[in-house]
C-alpha cells in the first residue's frame, strides 16, 4: 500500500503577492510508504529527535508537509489537527518562541485533511490561502486522471491504459542501437515494426544525448531525421515525435508533418523552442536534465533530489505555458539516466508518484539504461528483464508513456500491470486493453 504526502512551500505573509502565489503553485505529493521515509520527512522538519518514534507511524497513514509557515500558522495547525484526531510534526524551536517560521508534516486521514480547509479557510497567517489550494487539490489524491493529449491528428487517452513510445535512433553513435538503424529503408522498417509489435508513438532522434556525446551540427540533425520524418507520418497511423533540443531542427520536422517534441533540456537549451511547439500547436515533453549529455554524469548532485527535480520540471512548465504552449500539450519527465547517480534513479522510480501532483502526464525512459547495467552486471543488449522490472514499477508508481527500445515484450508487460490496477475500479478486462 503507499502512502503519499503534500509538499507545499508556503510564504509567511497573508497577501498573495509573488512569492506566495509561487510557493502555493509548487504544491506536491511526497510518497511516504515506511517508517524509514516518516523518520527522514520528521528529521528535515526538525521536531525533536524523542518526537520521531512517536510521530512515524502516524506518518505513514498520510502526510502533508508545508514548508516556511510562521510560527503562529505552525501553532494552530497543530492544534487543529490534534482537534480532528491527527496530528502536526513542527520544529522544536516553534514551541520555545525561537523560530520564526517551520516546516509543518500534517499527519492524518484524507478525511481530516478535508476537515482541516474548513477550519482553516478563514484563520490568519495565510491559513486562507492554504485552505483555498488545498482543497483543489485533494481530489487529485483520491484519483489522478490524466487528460487525453491530442498529437494533431491523433489522440490518446491516456486515463485508458499505458502507452508505449518505440525509439528509433537513426545515428551512428546512439548508447543501444547506433548504427542499426540509419538509411531511410531501414528505420522505415524498423518503425513500422515496432507499430506492428504495439507502439503507440515512434520517436525520431537523430543526434545522440549519451552520457559524454559531443553535439552535432543542426544540418547534421536534420539531414538523418527529415527524409525518415517525411516518410513515417505518410505511412504510419500513429503520431512521429521529434526527439530533440533545437527550434530550427523542431520547426522543419513539424513542417514536414511530424506530431509531437520530445525535448530533453525541457526546452532550456534552446529558448525559441517553446514558441515553436506553441505555434504548431502540438504536444511537447519537457524532460529534466542535469547539465549537458557531454557533461550531466560527471559527479551529478542535489540538495534534495525529487525536490530540485520538480522545481526544475515546474519551472520548465511555466515557460512553456508562458509562451503559449497549452496545458493539455504538455508531458513531463523527470529524466532517468541524465545527470543522475543509480541511487537517484532508484529514488526517482520509488517515489514518481510525487511528480503527478504537477498536473501532468508522466513519460519514462529507463529502456536499456546503465543503471540496469550496473546492477545486474549487464551490457546494454543484455538488459531486457531489467528495463520490464523498470517498466512495472514506473506503470504501478503513475507513469502514462514509456519509452523503450523493446516494443513488444513492453508492451505485453504494460497490458497485464494495467489489468492489475484497474481489476476493482469496474473496468472491463478485454483485448481492447492493449494490442496483445
Amino acid at each position: 500500500m503507499y502512502f503519499y504526502s503534500i509538499l507545499l512551500p508556503l510564504c509567511v505573509r497573508h497577501r498573495k503577492d509573488t512569492n506566495t502565489m509561487e510557493s502555493i503553485e509548487s504544491m506536491r505529493l511526497i510518497c511516504v510508504n515506511t517508517i524509514a521515509d516518516a523518520v527522514t520527512e520528521l528529521k528535515r522538519i526538525g521536531v525533536d529527535d524523542y518526537s520521531l518514534d512517536i510521530m512515524a507511524p502516524k506518518a505513514l497513514g498520510g502526510s502533508i508537509k508545508l514548508k516556511k509557515v510562521s510560527s503562529p500558522a505552525a501553532n494552530i495547525l497543530k492544534q487543529e489537527m490534534l482537534s480532528l484526531g491527527g496530528d502536526a510534526a513542527v520544529a522544536r524551536d516553534v514551541i520555545t518562541g525561537k523560530a520564526k517560521t517551520s516546516d509543518v508534516l500534517l499527519m492524518g486521514t484524507l478525511r481530516q485533511f478535508k476537515s482541516l480547509v474548513g477550519k482553516i479557510s478563514r484563520q490568519p497567517f495565510g491559513l486562507t490561502d492554504i485552505a483555498q489550494h488545498l482543497q483543489e487539490f485533494l481530489p487529485s489524491m483520491e484519483n489522478p486522471s490524466p487528460f487525453p493529449l491530442t498529437c494533431r491528428n491523433h489522440n490518446l487517452d491516456l486515463g485508458a491504459r499505458t502507452f508505449i513510445m518505440g525509439v528509433l535512433n537513426v545515428t551512428p553513435d546512439s548508447f543501444s542501437n547506433g548504427g542499426r538503424f540509419q538509411g531511410l529503408a531501414r528505420a522505415v522498417d524498423r518503425a513500422a515494426k515496432m507499430v506492428e509489435e504495439g507502439a503507440d508513438i515512434i520517436d525520431v532522434g537523430g543526434e545522440s544525448t549519451r552520457p559524454g556525446s559531443d553535439a552535432i551540427p543542426p544540418e547534421q540533425e536534420l539531414y538523418r531525421t527529415l527524409p525518415v520524418v517525411e516518410k513515417l507520418v505518410k505511412e504510419l497511423h500513429v503520431p512521429i515525435s521529434v526527439d530533440t533540443y533545437r527550434s530550427q531542427v523542431a520547426e522543419k520536422l513539424l513542417e514536414a508533418g511530424a506530431h509531437m517534441v520530445n525535448d530533453i533540456s525541457g526546452l532550456d537549451f534552446d529558448p525559441d523552442m517553446a514558441h515553436v511547439v506553441s505555434r504548431y500547436e502540438v504536444p511537447v515533453i519537457v524532460m529534466h536534465i542535469r547539465g549537458r549529455p557531454k557533461d550531466m554524469q560527471l559527479n551529478p548532485e542535489y540538495d534534495d533530489l525529487i525536490s530540485d527535480v520538480y522545481t526544475s520540471l515546474k519551472r520548465c512548465v511555466t515557460n512553456a505555458l508562458q509562451a503559449g504552449v497549452h496545458k493539455d500539450k504538455i508531458v513531463i519527465d523527470p529524466g532517468i539516466g541524465f545527470g543522475k547517480t543509480v541511487e537517484h534513479n532508484l529514488e526517482i522510480f520509488k517515489r514518481l508518484r510525487e511528480f503527478s501532483s504537477m498536473g501532468y502526464p508522466i513519460l519514462i525512459g529507463a529502456s536499456r539504461k546503465s543503471f540496469i547495467g550496473k546492477i545486474l552486471d549487464a551490457p546494454v543488449d543484455d538488459r531486457l528483464e531489467g528495463s520490464l522490472a523498470a517498466v512495472a514499477v514506473a506503470i504501478m508508481n503513475g507513469a502514462n508513456i514509456l519509452r523503450v527500445h523493446d516494443v513488444k515484450p513492453t508492451v505485453r508487460a504494460a497490458r497485464l500491470v494495467d489489468a492489475i490496477l484497474r481489476v476493482n475500479n469496474g473496468s472491463k478486462l478485454s483485448h481492447d486493453v492493449r494490442k496483445a
